[in-house]
């Protein structure tokens, strides 16, 4: 059953940002098709979900049940949504009772949720080289927006950077595509990107073989680096994962004068705009004001956000 619910998801933005793809939310009653784990405590969760399928778009989420005995949702970002087959997938980890309660749940079992939620990224106008910089579980919107510039025309050259401190939730090979101006012993990559024909690269501090023994952002800056100065005019980067590493790119992005579009992963309650509590302070045009990462975000211009301010 399907239900659509007029709401605050989308009603709102940023200042300057670009608008929300929709002023309505549906609730879903979804099955689960289907649920593998992966190292790490890590899952990945096929959800049939046909009216949040047809309408997502790269950067938004869905606030899902996770379990009959508890009453709070948790909001999941999407990683890839596929409108033919009315499925969306979600990549999490296990963190709390919640997603505990989630990784129990098998094949062919309902899940209640609603989305889509939230401004997504600005999906038109695309730089020839845009950067996608992923983090942990930060890493599922990259993935979907990649897909997106993938389809776009004219079609941007993405390098996607990805890092982890557990091991992915994939198994990397060898990339097929160089990257000039990466060091050449950095040649693990996510096999679906790579069959896409889109870069990728890999980070941790975990040791894993061909990775890169650090942060993404030390890898962005190696590339930006190689590039002629005159070529960062071609330059946008993208951004979701924890704080440290966004207040990283968000520093990266002011040094290189790079515009810079990220995802904040924030504690929600209701994540549809009520409660408040997932607020962060965001300048606008007429000043500092506090604005719901749920649905004024969670996609913000970097420069216009506060860390810890």
């Amino acid at each position: 059953m399907t239900v659509a619910l007029a709401g605050a998801a989308g009603a709102t933005r940023q200042a300057g940002a670009h608008p929300p793809s929709r002023g309505t939310l549906f609730v879903e009653r979804t099955r689960i098709l289907a649920h593998d784990a992966h190292p790490g405590h890590q899952h990945v969760l096929v959800l049939e979900a046909p009216e949040t399928a047809a309408r997502a778009l790269p950067g938004q989420f869905v606030h899902l049940s996770c379990d009959p005995a508890l009453a709070m949702r948790r909001p999941m970002s999407i990683m890839r949504a596929h409108p033919a087959r009315g499925s969306i997938e979600i990549l999490y980890k296990v963190h709390g009772r919640g997603t505990r309660l989630l990784a129990a749940r098998t094949v062919g079992e309902h899940l209640s949720l609603i989305g889509p939620i939230g401004v997504p990224f600005r999906l038109e106008g695309y730089r020839p080289r845009p950067v996608l910089l992923g983090g942990g579980v930060g890493i599922p919107p990259m993935l979907f927006l990649a897909e997106h510039m993938r389809r776009a025309h004219p079609a941007p050259v993405p390098l996607v950077l990805m890092g982890s401190e557990v091991p992915f939730p994939f198994t990397p090979r060898p990339s097929r595509l160089l990257v000039p101006g990466l060091p050449a012993a950095v040649i693990a990559a996510m096999p679906l990107l790579d069959d896409w024909g889109i870069a990728s690269r890999l980070a941790s501090a975990a040791g894993y073989s061909g990775c890169h023994e650090g942060f993404v952002t030390e890898l962005a800056r190696c590339w930006l680096d190689a590039l002629p100065p005159a070529a960062h005019a071609e330059v946008e980067l993208y951004a979701c994962g924890p704080t440290a590493m966004l207040v990283a790119v968000q520093q990266l992005a002011a040094e290189y004068r790079l515009p810079c579009q990220i995802s904040l992963e924030e504690y929600m309650a209701c994540a549809v705009g009520g409660c408040a509590g997932c607020a962060v302070r965001i300048e606008t045009p007429a000043g500092p004001a506090m604005k719901r990462v749920c649905v004024d975000g969670p996609v913000f211009e970097a420069a216009s956000v506060r860390f810890g301010r």
